[in-house]
């Protein structure tokens, strides 16, 4: 008898691996036979669009719409990613991988042709491309999945370089310094990666013992110097002269966006943009844009708001989130 039972759950345990298998099968060819019927019915993005991962359906669609009519009909695209950026001709496209569920980040040419994937520690939430396309980067949850209190989460941020192929797991193991010392307590999270034209000079969220900090970064020397306090998903000016990112109100407050002057050191706060939590993109060097939801639960939207501070933000396009503006 216990022969027999022995015998039995072996077999029962064959079968199941045998049906998780093939859902994984299943699960793989339903895939990319969605992604064949979406690139059938789908044109590819030109200058002038605005790239956006579509919300309303909540299957990670990316959309476009032209910039000068934001408001204009929706045309669908190829790509199905839950974060997306594009610039210099290349594609980064955090998507879904396969069961668990499992996350990668797939680098794509111009034409869309597939030149790297790199699997994803954890959930996708951020992602970059520098100017000249040769610096890909991406943020993931890797457990936990709340900003309400920093440093309250984990998250793992990776840079591929494209000249080389080098990829870098993680900044943790870059030197940070904080106030001119080396900053090693273990606890440190980053994310919001944002590259200069050198291809060199990055920036970056470090957070720690319920702090955070505005980093610039060396690639080369693998190193991350403090720039302020406060200062979270980084977003470099294509002029390369300012910086804009979210900073609480208060210390557990919401977050809003501000703009910084690198080259003077002040801070403008964006009005109207209470309740950001994203890293906001450049439409050009007047403008920014950002999605967030109106109301805690609901759909994000994407909207544009002055540089400078002149205005109130405007909604640019509804149900949409990851605003990428294509030159």
């Amino acid at each position: 008898m216990k022969t027999w039972l022995q015998a039995h759950r072996v077999l029962l345990g064959v079968a199941a691996i045998v049906v998780v298998l093939a859902a994984g099968g299943v699960y793989v060819v339903a895939t990319a036979a969605d992604r064949n019927a979406e690139t059938a019915g789908a044109s590819a993005p030109v200058s002038g669009d605005l790239l956006f991962v579509d919300m309303k359906d909540g299957q990670d669609h990316v959309e476009k719409v032209r910039q000068d009519a934001p408001g204009g009909p929706r045309g669908a695209t190829a790509l199905r990613c839950q974060r997306i950026y594009v610039a210099g001709g290349v594609t980064v496209c955090l998507r879904l991988a396969g069961l668990g569920p499992t996350y990668e980040a797939a680098v794509l040419d111009a034409s869309g042709k597939e030149l790297r994937t790199i699997g994803l520690a954890g959930i996708p939430n951020r992602a970059r491309v520098s100017a000249s396309g040769q610096i890909i980067s991406w943020t993931t949850f890797v457990s936990g999945d709340s900003y309400t209190v920093p440093g309250g989460f984990s998250t793992r941020t990776g840079i591929l370089d494209l000249r080389t192929g080098q990829v870098v797991d993680t900044l943790e193991t870059f030197t940070a310094t904080v106030a001119g010392q080396e900053f090693t307590i273990a606890d440190r999270n980053f994310w919001g990666v944002t590259v200069a034209a050198d291809d060199r000079t990055f920036y970056a969220t470090m957070a720690s013992q319920n702090r955070t900090w505005l980093m610039k970064g060396d690639l080369v020397a693998k190193t991350l110097t403090d720039v302020r306090q406060t200062a979270e998903c980084p977003s470099l000016s294509p002029d390369g002269t300012r910086i804009a990112y979210k900073k609480r109100t208060s210390r557990l407050g919401p977050w809003e966006l501000a703009v910084l002057d690198l080259g003077t050191g002040k801070e403008m706060a964006l009005p109207g943009t209470t309740g950001i939590d994203d890293q906001a993109a450049w439409l050009d060097d007047g403008r920014l844009a950002y999605g967030k939801a109106s109301q805690p639960g609901q759909k994000p939207s994407i909207y544009a708001v002055p540089a400078d501070g002149s205005a109130q933000p405007s909604l640019l396009v509804a149900d949409a989130a990851s605003p990428v503006p294509l030159h």
